[in-house]
Order: C-alpha cells, then sequence, then structure tokens
C-alpha cells in the first residue's frame, strides 16, 4: 500500500461484517496424507533446544465491545496443551470470523542445567477494563521473567488477582527474537471501559528466508494514555539450522498439486501471459549500447549476462516488427506457466510457496474520474510483466494458512478463510485487466483516492482465460534443499530489465483528461494525479523474480 492516507487500494464493493461466533475455521476440503519426509507436517517442529506445537483449540476468557459498530473482541486461552508443554501467552481475535489463529505451547527439549522455560516471579498489571453486566470486568497481566528470560505474552483473567505462576511460561532470552506490533486488532475507547487502549498481534522483526524468528501467536496491549514504548516481549528463535519441519522435493510437488490456484484472467483481457521459452523463442531481443546491439536470446536464456546487479547496461526489448510486436504483447496462454520460488517463512515454521506469474507486456492503464472512465494509449505501458501470489502454508500440518497478492508495487495478505476456492483446496487468483495485479475476489479495484473515485481502475473477473497453476507449474528456486536439488534456470539469473526505460510526456495525456472534466472536479482530479506512482509517467522494463527484495525477504504489504 501507499503511505499516504489519501493514496490506496480499495475494493469498490462494500459489506458489512457480521459476527460468526468462535467456530474455528477449517479449509473446504480434508488434507492429503502427505508423502514422507523428516519433520513436516508432524504437529511438532524443534527449535533446538525447545519443542513446540500449535494449538488452535481454545478457551474464552473475556470479551468486550469495541465502539462505532466495530464488532466484540475476545480473549482465548489455549485449551488442550499436553502434558509437558507450557502455554506462553494468549490469543486474541474479533467475532466477526472464526477462529482462525493458533498460539504455540513449548517444552524443554534437552535436560540442561539452564533450562530453555522458567515460571515467571510475578506479574505486572497492564490494564483493567469493565465490559458492563454482560462480559464483566477484564485484567491484563504480563509476566515479570526471571533474569535472563523474556516473556512472549499476556494473561488474561477476569479477577484482580494476579495469575497463578504456573500459568505460563518464560523463554531464555539467547533463544528469542525481537519482535514488533503487526496488524492492529483494535484500537478506540468503550464508555463501559475505563481507559483507551490498543490491541496488536505480534511477529518478527527481521523476516526472510534466513532470519529465524518464529512468531508465538500471542498479542500485546498498551494502554494510548501511556507510555509510548513497546513491551518487553519477545518471539521465539530456531536454532536449530537443519530446518527439518520444510517440505522435501516430493512434499513440495504435493503441496503445489493440492492447493495449487486457478488463475483467471479478465475476459476483455489483451496482453495474456507466456512461458519464458515461448518469449524468447518468438523475438525477443536482448539489447545494450542504446539499442545499437541486438541479438536473439536462446530458449534457455544462456545468453543472458548472468548475476550482477541492474546497472542500466542490458535490457529486453520487442523486435521493431509492428505485426511481430504485437504477436508478441498478446502472450501465449496455452504455453503458460508458473514459476515457483519455495522458500522458508517464519523461521521454518511456514513453508512460503511464491509462484510468479510472467506476461511479455503490461497494457496501458485506465482511469476513473467519479462515473467516467478514461483508457490511457501510453501510460502504464512497459515490456515484460512479473507479478507473483504467495502460497504460506503451516509446517506444523501442511495446512494452507494464507495467500499474499501481489498488487504492482505493494500487495496484501489474505488469510485461508477469506479465499474463494474451486475444486477442493485450491484457491482462485483474479489477474487484473492489462496490469496482472493479482486479488483475492473478482471486482473493480480502486488504486487512488476511493473517497473521491479518483484512481486506476484495477478490473478483475473470471473467464475462460485462466492457468491451473496445479499442473501448469516449474520449481525455479528451493535454496534450503541444498545444491544440485533444483537447476535453477539461466534467465532466473539475468538481474537486469525484461524491457526498455523510455520516457514520455505522459503529463500531456493526463491533461486530455483534466479538461474534459467539470471545472469544480479538476484541481481534486490534478492532486490525485500528483500522488500516482512514478512508473506510471514513463516506460519502464521490471526486473525478474530474483531481483524482487521478496526473492530473500518476507512480502511487502
Amino acid at each position: 500500500m501507499f503511505g499516504c492516507e489519501c493514496f490506496c487500494w480499495d475494493r469498490v464493493t462494500a459489506f458489512e461484517p457480521t459476527e460468526l461466533g468462535t467456530e474455528p475455521f477449517s479449509l473446504p476440503s480434508a488434507l492429503p496424507e502427505w508423502p514422507q519426509g523428516r519433520g513436516f507436517a508432524t504437529g511438532r517442529i524443534r527449535l533446538g533446544e525447545l519443542e513446540v506445537l500449535k494449538i488452535t483449540k481454545f478457551e474464552s476468557v473475556w470479551t468486550f465491545n469495541q465502539t462505532h459498530g466495530k464488532p466484540k473482541i475476545t480473549f482465548y486461552r489455549p485449551e488442550g496443551t499436553p502434558d509437558g508443554f507450557h502455554c506462553l501467552g494468549y490469543y486474541c481475535q474479533s467475532n466477526e470470523k472464526p477462529l482462525i489463529g493458533y498460539v504455540l505451547v513449548a517444552r524443554d527439549a534437552l535436560e540442561l542445567s539452564v533450562p530453555a522455560l522458567r515460571k515467571p516471579v510475578g506479574y505486572t498489571p497492564l490494564w483493567a477494563g469493565d465490559a458492563g453486566p454482560l462480559y464483566g470486568p477484564g485484567y491484563f497481566w504480563l509476566p515479570s521473567a526471571p533474569s535472563g528470560y523474556r516473556p512472549m505474552g499476556i494473561v488474561v483473567t477476569t479477577e484482580p488477582e494476579e495469575p497463578d505462576l504456573e500459568e505460563v511460561r518464560c523463554v531464555r532470552e539467547d533463544l528469542t527474537e525481537h519482535c514488533e506490533a503487526c496488524n492492529l486488532k483494535c484500537s478506540g475507547d468503550s464508555r463501559n471501559l475505563k481507559l483507551p487502549f490498543e490491541i496488536w498481534n505480534t511477529r518478527p522483526c527481521n523476516r526472510g528466508i534466513w532470519e529465524r524468528g518464529v512468531p508465538v501467536g500471542t498479542f500485546i496491549c498498551c494502554s494510548r494514555s501511556g507510555s509510548s514504548e513497546p513491551l518487553d516481549i519477545g518471539c521465539l528463535k530456531n536454532c536449530d539450522d537443519s530446518l527439518h519441519a520444510m517440505p522435501n522435493l516430493d512434499q513440495i510437488h504435493a503441496l503445489i498439486s493440492h492447493y495449487g490456484p486457478t488463475v483467471f484472467f479478465h475476459p476483455d483481457e489483451v496482453y495474456l501471459p507466456s512461458s519464458v521459452q515461448w518469449f524468447f523463442q518468438n523475438g525477443a531481443l536482448l539489447c545494450q549500447d542504446g539499442e545499437s546491439r541486438k541479438q536473439p536470446i536462446d530458449s534457455n536464456g544462456s545468453c543472458l549476462p548472468q548475476g550482477g546487479s541492474n546497472d542500466g547496461k542490458f535490457w529486453i526489448n520487442l523486435p521493431k516488427d509492428e505485426e511481430l510486436r504485437n504477436f508478441l504483447k498478446r502472450g501465449n496462454i496455452e504455453s503458460a506457466e508458473l514459476y515457483v520460488h519455495v522458500k522458508p517463512a517464519l523461521g521454518g515454521s511456514f513453508t512460503d510457496i511464491a509462484m510468479w506469474v510472467f506476461c511479455p507486456f503490461n497494457g496501458p492503464v485506465t482511469l476513473k474520474v467519479g462515473l467516467m472512465s478514461f483508457p490511457m494509449t501510453r501510460i502504464g505501458e512497459h515490456v515484460g510483466d512479473w507479478e507473483h501470489f504467495t502460497l504460506r502454508v503451516s509446517n506444523f500440518t501442511g495446512e494452507l494458512w494464507g495467500m499474499y497478492f501481489s498488487q504492482h508495487s505493494g500487495g496484501e495478505w489474505v488469510h485461508a478463510s477469506d479465499l474463494e476456492f474451486i475444486d477442493g483446496n485450491r484457491p482462485i487468483v483474479y489477474s487484473s485487466k492489462s496490469g496482472h495485479a493479482s486479488f483475492a475476489n473478482p471486482g473493480l479495484y480502486l488504486q487512488g483516492s476511493s473517497r473521491l473515485g479518483i484512481g486506476v481502475r484495477n478490473d478483475a473477473a473470471r473467464s475462460r482465460f485462466f492457468v491451473d497453476s496445479s499442473r501448469k507449474y516449474k520449481i525455479v528456486s528451493a535454496e534450503y534443499l541444498g545444491d544440485g536439488i533444483i537447476a535453477e534456470p539461466c534467465w532466473l539469473q539475468y538481474m537486469r530489465e525484461w524491457g526498455p526505460t523510455i520516457m514520455y510526456d505522459a503529463r500531456a495525456e493526463l491533461d486530455k483528461v483534466i479538461n474534459r472534466l467539470p471545472y469544480f472536479v479538476r484541481f481534486s482530479v490534478e492532486n490525485i494525479f500528483d500522488l500516482f506512482p512514478t512508473e506510471l509517467y514513463g516506460e519502464e522494463g521490471p526486473t525478474g523474480p530474483k531481483g524482487k527484495d521478496n526473492w530473500e525477504g518476507d512480502e511487502r504489504c
């Protein structure tokens, strides 16, 4: 998302949330029996000196209503913790959805003189509120950790007395990582609450394929009238370098077969996907020195410069012949396949299956101003369009936890409970017309000001144009499997641009739109246009998948 209050993604379809209660969410179909391996989908993960398992069954502790018509939020204690395992903190979520979260419980995996887990020495009261006659008072407590240990979560009670010291465990500091607040759960005042406060989820500060922070699934809270300093709550650290819970190659194929999404393109899509090989074989050219030097690209891309950085010395372009250019622009959906990068996420407690879609051409945008739409002739165009979506799978069970939908320069995470499925547990991805941004649902998404109804249209709908990624895919990288398991294609090592950089007077085309508008809205429209991303004002080909920040880092949203 863009860092400006008035410039955002918004689906132009409103809905009112309804309270769904506290039934746990489950996928449409039962999970298959995964192929045999080491630690994947065994229910438990060893993080070195700690062994953890995931709890998704909860006992309700306290509920209160938020203000301004927002849904209730409930705080839960994990239920059914096996003998020998210990609670690390409580869970919370709003009541507008089925239970979709988890918390980890842990036990010492080794008998050491300095244990991995210890009881708190007491509790610090954080906040108290009264939710009225229906739910009564609630009290929030931060475990006071022994020296050298760190709390992982908060305890909630309905009594003013301190919780039992046996209720939770603290974790030795060297087995933890720093965490940060994310995904605000609730914020606001309530006439029944004594103090305003905020509830946040937690996640590791550092995330990516080389990072080892493991989220516990707990939350943090703070009074908005008090200190803004973060609470001393941590997440776990995976100290087992083997990442034994990651899937092996057979399990990866089984996961893609079971969860591989169907990607639907818009019924009026002109610029369809193709395979990289088809693009190379049908006339794509490697250019350098101001296009004075051009050469055809072999089907494997072995002639492309390998490695390095995007230094601007090389780029890919279409041939000059107009008929051949248009042929390449239209793509070839019959040859299209998804290019898969499999990587550890959140300290190896999850597997990310990033699936990359290649389109030879990104078409021009359509601007929406109120009820009117204006197709552009050049703005938004570029050669070589790479978009992707990512499946996030729990390594405890092999269950699909959520998906990331890439949308141009940003994107969003969508939990599995909000996905649309087809043929069992296979999600649907909707690719927007001309620009190929991915969305979880059909509709019109506006990149701009939803309040003013001004922005770039992203239209997504189901059609006869689709690619089934459960069948048409190629694994191009999975570094954690080790050398020699997956042969990365030559074109993946090409770190330069997949299209030329062409600057032109885009403002002249925008002025034509502005001049057709009523005088009283022109100023607002001009201000919104100034907030558009710079890529709309010229033509610049993107770098390939390996040149993106999310190749080694976490998804950006």
